[in-house]
């Protein structure tokens, strides 16, 4: 019965989980807006462990969401999740950051819009059927009130992320339903890095990086007035 670890930190909320054979034992998450990821991380990590009774020895591998995402909430996601792996000499495990959030919707018959905000009016963005099989692939996705009208016209599509703020704003059609409040969490991750462990899914410690989906673009710093 394996134990993972998994590491979600491609939002503002820092969330870790353990769980043995796919099922969450303890989840420790906090959705501060501050990005606080640094100084929260391995704190959390001794949290769940600490709460399980579980020594960082009887670890099996660790999952860690892989993006897309904040640039820096996904390196430092990663980073302690390659460290952990190297050190214990374990699997590391590679989560798609939307396709657990796509987890968080249960639904019949409708498809699943997960969406993470990027800038401006852009969205990061997938679609699924409502038995989680991936219908179009991740994409950059600059929003107008004609997105995403071609599953929109076959029957309910539900929105999920923190993307759907500004989604609501544009799309107004009879089958759009918004969810709202959703961030990815290292809660569903559980099962997904079981299904993965089981068929030895792994990735190579050494190469893994983040998917970013696009090239990090620094922001100018505002000039004082």
């Amino acid at each position: 019965m394996p134990i993972i670890l998994s590491i979600e930190t491609s939002t503002t909320n820092c969330s870790v989980s353990l769980s043995k054979q796919g099922e969450t034992l303890v989840l420790k998450e906090d959705n501060n807006a501050n990005y606080s990821h640094a100084e929260s991380l391995h704190v959390f990590i001794e949290d769940v462990l600490k709460t399980a009774n579980i020594k960082k020895s009887q670890i099996d591998a660790v999952a860690v969401s892989k993006g897309p995402g904040s640039y820096t909430g996904l390196r430092i996601g990663v980073s302690a999740a390659k460290g952990l792996c190297y050190a214990l000499g374990i699997p590391l495990i590679s989560i798609s950051t939307l396709e657990a959030l796509a987890y968080q919707v249960s639904c019949n018959d409708s498809a699943i819009v997960p969406m993470l905000d990027a800038r401006r009016m852009e969205v990061y963005a997938a679609i699924y059927d409502s038995n989680f099989n991936l219908i179009r692939g991740i994409e950059a996705q600059v929003l107008d009130d004609n997105s995403f009208d071609e599953i929109l016209n076959k029957g309910k599509v539900f929105f999920v992320g923190n993307g759907t703020e500004k989604t609501k704003s544009l799309i107004t059609h009879k089958n759009a339903v918004f969810i709202d409040g959703k961030l990815p969490s290292a809660n569903e991750m559980s099962m997904l890095a079981y299904a993965k462990y089981k068929i030895d899914d792994t990735e190579d410690v050494a190469y893994f990086e983040p998917f970013y989906l696009k090239d990090f673009i620094a922001l100018k710093p505002k000039s004082k007035s």
